[in-house]
């Protein structure tokens, strides 16, 4: 069990306890945009990762959205303020894609039609809170433990959506619909694929985010150790 905040003012200062704070929440985004692709929440600018593979592009950015404070329960606070909104609620951080395909379907001498190819575009992008200004050094010392942590979980979110292109991938190239010359059956007929597969993967997402942000998890430990300044 991690320790419960010291208290500040006769009374606990927490997320889990207190309604000063907003009960905010980590997580990842999928919205639904034409040829089953996906907006990103944000278009700001940030540093960037990117990994070509054999069939798919692949590229992983972070963005920041700026936050105030010269201690980790001003910092925490400032968060609560600041954060992504996700619902009606505000993040700590967020994880969005967008994933656009050029897929390739040919017609068969049996009058059917398979999807022979599929190329997938994979924007991954993580937002992350990110001091406005230079912290003292025992907080800057807390502050780089929790964003690296914050980091971290954000990046599983990501492997979500990997495993989910990589398992699209698998149940549609090949994928042939019979007495369909002109490659509009097999279009829709793929379609199953492709939702349980996001379905599949904003489940996995939910359930991570209900284990790291339990009471003990380690999300909720490394907010206490913030807000605590430890």
């Amino acid at each position: 069990m991690a320790k419960e905040l010291r208290l500040i003012d006769g009374k606990a200062r927490c997320p889990y306890v207190s309604a000063e704070f907003l009960p905010m929440t980590m997580g990842n985004e999928m919205r639904p945009a034409a040829r089953w692709g996906l907006v990103l929440l944000t278009t700001a600018l940030g540093a960037s990762m990117v990994n070509t593979h054999a069939r798919a592009e692949t590229i992983e950015r972070i963005e920041n959205y700026t936050i105030a404070g010269n201690s980790g329960i001003e910092l925490y606070r400032s968060i609560g303020e600041r954060g992504p909104k996700v619902g009606v609620a505000r993040a700590i951080a967020h994880t969005n894609f967008k994933l656009t395909w050029s897929r390739k379907y040919e017609p068969q001498d049996d009058g059917g039609c398979t999807l022979v190819s599929a190329r997938p575009k994979l924007i991954i992008t993580y937002t992350l809170p990110k001091p406005a200004g230079s912290l003292p050094a025992t907080v800057k010392k807390q502050w780089d433990t929790f964003i690296e942590g914050v980091r971290l979980h954000e990046e599983v979110h990501g492997v979500h959506i990997k495993e989910m292109l990589a398992e699209i991938e698998t149940a549609t190239i090949g994928f042939s619909a019979a007495d369909d010359p002109k490659c509009q059956k097999v279009r829709k007929a793929i379609i199953p694929s492709l939702s349980q597969a996001s379905v599949r993967q904003r489940e996995r997402s939910r359930n991570f985010d209900q284990v790291e942000m339990a009471n003990g998890g380690n999300m909720h430990r490394l907010i206490l150790k913030l807000v605590n300044g430890e």
